[in-house]
């Protein structure tokens, strides 16, 4: 295994929890390097994204292909209720008051999944509340969304 891949896949496990790197990237992921700098800049499997190594504070930013890849398995999920599941998909933001279900190693500004009641991906974003205060919450912006499923289409 070559040193890249094992250092994105340790990325992964740090960010989405233990043995979701080997999930997320396997063997044959493609690694595109930054022209400027020369650092791994962005993950590829057949030709499609899967996530983006921020340049900033090297953490991933996950596609909606990346998304549903490891959906099952990481621990950055955030379950909405199915009655807001359109707006959500169409890019809107997830507000406190329609969330369900939040797993506990959720912090502010983590990279998050979207998902509704029935486990499908919704969205992609980051956190803007931790898990404690998107329970305890009944208003304002809970995760900011930076891609929806319905925006794909």
């Amino acid at each position: 295994m070559s040193e890249a891949l094992r250092r994105i896949r340790s990325t992964a496990d740090y960010q989405f929890g233990k043995g979701v790197g080997a999930k997320l990237f396997s063997a044959t992921v493609k690694i595109l390097y930054s022209k400027n700098t020369g650092r791994i800049r962005y993950l590829l499997l057949d030709n499609q994204r899967l996530a983006t190594l921020r340049p900033t504070d090297g953490l991933l930013s996950l596609s909606l292909t990346g998304a549903k890849r490891i959906a099952k398995h990481a621990k950055c999920l955030i379950t909405v209720k199915n009655n807001i599941s359109e707006f959500v998909a169409g890019g809107g933001d997830v507000f406190a008051a329609h969330v369900v279900k939040v797993d506990d190693e959720v912090r502010a500004r983590d990279e998050v999944i979207i998902v509704n009641e029935d486990g499908e991906v919704l969205a992609v974003g980051r956190a803007s509340l931790s898990s404690e205060e998107m329970r305890a919450f009944k208003r304002g912006v809970a995760a900011k969304i930076r891609r929806g499923n319905a925006e794909e289409s």
